[in-house]
């Protein structure tokens, strides 16, 4: 065994982080999930996504700011520590490495029910583990090839909204010869723009949120790349016309295209979107894009897991094992603590659907929220320090501080709050909060086991 290497390796390239950017929002919450929200707002659900947009623009400029300062996987862990103490560095490393280990386990699920589509014999739990041990194999080998297989994952689901975008805006301008255009009859003649009045807004808010997590990655992956200013420069200033273009831009699409109220249509909305304009087997060149879609928010969740649990464990807030790397500068138990517990999870789901698996997913579901909330925080707190401190390396700096930071924290906390009063949001509420204060606790609990909260040495395997 080697001692030289006990770092993780900066072998992430400008082109990886540039396209993991840019992928990173773009999951199957967009494909499939923004039809039940569309069925349930109407058109006014692309005001749902502006709000939400716009909120994940904010914390995404609070959270490059603190990256360009100090780059690291531990991200907003590191910076929650920083700010307000060990006890927000633990809480919120736990809750976010919990989230990301569900999202494994759900999208491994949802994996194996697309391959099922060509392949109906293959047994569900199988198709499950194969995605998720051939994407734990790729984390394994490098951080390079992570990158990589997120690159060309990226890039598909980009090409594909691009297309989409192109061939809807050609329906809706009547471009396209013997489709008929629907004009604004979709958007103003079926009940009005806003059918089911103003509040539907906020309700669709809670559940958008939840679709833009992911952008917030390229943060932990800047502490593995040789150029971490350039990376969080490009991230932080495109992430305005990610949002505008792909999901602002395919939701106007879907309900100007398609009549919101169609249970039908919505089931799948950009499959009808191509049946409009007669493309063969629309269905099965969709099924491969949310594919895509899939794999590569298991192989995210799977690399953003482990860089979290490797980065708390170097704090002390881990078992230390978990900071071990190997030669290629790869954290190898880390990625293999989460494999197995995704894959506990996903046995969860053949065995008690309906009790255990509903609660660790529900008990996830408001940690987004939480996450942006502390890195609101955490920012508001160390901009005052790295003004006094370090002003040279603050190269970018949020909008209108401390006023935009406060509006953002408040804005965040009564959309929190909200779940508690939707009925369809209520037992994520409780059960995130509830999940929320165990881990807390044990912080407090096992805060006089830890001797440290910072190891000494980083150890090689």
């Amino acid at each position: 065994m080697s001692h030289q290497q006990t770092e993780l390796k900066k072998d992430l390239k400008i082109r990886h982080i540039t396209m993991i950017s840019l992928g990173g929002i773009i999951g199957a919450g967009l494909f499939v999930g923004s039809g039940s929200l569309i069925n349930s707002a109407g058109p006014a659900s692309i005001f749902s996504y502006v709000f939400a947009g716009l909120l994940v623009v904010l914390v995404m400029r609070m959270l490059g700011e603190m990256s360009i300062v100090n780059p690291t996987s531990g991200s907003f862990s590191t910076y929650a520590r920083e700010a307000m103490g060990p006890w927000a560095g633990y809480t919120i490393g736990w809750l976010y490495w919990f989230f990301w280990v569900i999202v494994i386990a759900v999208e491994a699920i949802g994996g194996s029910n697309i391959i099922q589509y060509w392949f109906p014999s293959w047994p569900s739990w199988s198709v499950s583990l194969a995605l998720t041990l051939l994407l734990t194999l790729t984390n394994l080998y490098s951080v390079k090839s992570y990158g990589e297989f997120e690159y060309w994952f990226s890039l598909i689901k980009v090409v594909s909204i691009v297309l989409f975008l192109a061939l809807g805006g050609a329906i809706i301008f009547g471009l396209i010869p013997h489709v008929h255009s629907p004009g604004t009859s979709n958007i103003l003649h079926r009940g009005g723009f806003m059918p089911h009045g103003f509040s539907s807004i906020f309700v669709g808010i809670a559940l958008v949120m939840f679709s833009f997590m992911g952008s917030e990655i390229v943060a932990i992956a800047a502490g593995e790349t040789s150029h971490p200013e350039k990376a969080i420069t490009v991230a932080t200033n495109s992430v305005i016309y990610r949002i505008l273009i792909f999901y602002l831009g395919s939701i106007l699409v879907l309900v100007t295209v398609l009549p919101w109220n169609s249970t039908t249509l919505l089931k799948n909305p950009f499959v009808s979107v191509l049946n409009v304009l007669n493309i063969p087997a629309a269905g099965q060149i969709m099924n491969f894009i949310v594919l895509t879609a899939v794999l590569s928010c298991l192989n995210s969740g799977l690399y953003t897991s482990s860089r979290m649990l490797f980065a708390m464990a170097q704090n002390g807030d881990a078992p230390r094992a978990f900071s071990k790397v190997n030669k290629r500068g790869v954290p190898v138990y880390a990625i293999l603590g989460c494999t197995v517990v995704s894959f506990i999870s996903v046995i969860f789901n053949y065995l008690s659907p309906d009790k255990i698996f509903l609660f660790l997913v529900n008990a996830s579901g408001g940690v987004a929220l939480l996450v942006y909330l502390v890195i609101a925080f955490s920012q508001l707190r160390l901009r005052r320090k790295y003004e006094k401190e370090k002003p040279e390396a603050l190269k970018i700096k949020m909008w209108l501080f401390p006023y935009l930071t406060y509006a953002t924290i408040l804005v965040i906390a009564v959309v929190l709050i909200m779940q508690a009063f939707i009925d369809s949001l209520r037992s994520q509420f409780y059960l995130t909060a509830l999940i929320a204060v165990c881990v807390v606790g044990s912080y407090f609990v096992f805060k006089n086991k830890r001797s440290t909260n910072t190891l000494p040495d980083k150890q090689v395997v």
